[in-house]
């Protein structure tokens, strides 16, 4: 019986010592219309929330962008309307780029209004948008299996054959794309190495934290963290209560993650503490 209780209380310790980060609620929003993407602009402390209030890739005019403050106090929950069911977003200076199923809506920021469509012909599902430090769009479409980019608003297919492609991220050189369960990172001559795997489900929100890490969240109802040298952590699971974890936000520099919990209506922000 003493050696039992040892092995139970080891085995116990491993658990506790295995566990190196964790989630810890800062705050939760009012109910919003279906939150499916966070977009945080610090310069202007605003945090861009897309709305799908309607069918998850209806062509049906119910979405739209809402703007919150970082305290999570909604500013503004009719901001941008008229969009389909808008997923991930990106800026490029004074303009706004969300994914709106088969096109790229431009927003312009200082007079909250759309600028102009940017049609993308062969896309069904648009899905992720990140921008690089030279200012080109990228716009991954889950259904085709491409990324497409963008470049003073003439369309390319960057990537194809990428199943299930979602999250997308630009750092430096490289693009980091979500495909299933997987982490992939692509160089500018395309080459395409595989970073993590593993996730129960497959990956939405893909953010980078510091030391190289990254949070992954999978729209089920799960929240990763992801070491640089691909080891993944579970943060969270809300799969039971029926919480969506959809695409992340992140402010990086003081560990705070925006998850938008798309069918039961908030965000809320978590402190990402590291344990150790």
């Amino acid at each position: 019986m003493k050696n039992l209780l040892i092995l139970l209380l080891a085995g116990i310790t491993s658990l506790a010592d295995a566990q190196e980060h964790k989630l810890s609620k800062i705050w939760e929003t009012a109910p919003l219309a279906v939150p499916e993407s966070v977009f945080p602009d610090f310069e202007k402390k605003i945090l861009y929330v897309s709305l799908i209030d309607g069918a998850p890739w209806g062509v049906d005019g119910k979405g739209g962008v809402a703007k919150l403050d970082l305290q999570g106090n909604i500013l503004d929950s009719v901001w941008i309307t008229g969009l389909n069911a808008p997923k991930g977003m990106g800026r490029v200076g004074n303009k706004l780029y969300v994914a709106d199923v088969t096109e790229v809506v431009e927003i312009d920021i200082p007079n909250s209004k759309i600028s102009r469509k940017i049609a993308i012909d062969s896309a069904i599902a648009l899905n992720d948008i990140t921008v690089d430090d030279k200012g080109v769009v990228y716009v991954s479409d889950s259904r085709r299996g491409t990324v497409h980019q963008i470049v003073n608003g003439k369309v390319s297919t960057y990537l194809r054959n990428i199943e299930a492609t979602n999250g997308l991220k630009s750092i430096g050189r490289d693009l980091y794309v979500i495909s299933g369960p997987t982490i992939l990172k692509v160089n500018p001559k395309k080459e395409i190495t595989t970073i993590a795997g593993g996730f129960a489900k497959g990956g939405d929100g893909i953010e980078p934290v510091r030391k190289g890490d990254f949070i992954v969240s999978c729209w089920a109802g799960l929240v990763y963290h992801v070491s640089k040298n691909g080891k993944i952590e579970l943060l969270l699971d809300t799969q039971a209560q029926g919480m969506n974890t959809a695409d992340i936000g992140i402010k990086a520099d003081e560990n705070i993650v925006y998850v938008p919990t798309f069918n039961k209506r908030s965000v809320i922000a978590y402190k990402l503490i590291n344990t150790n």
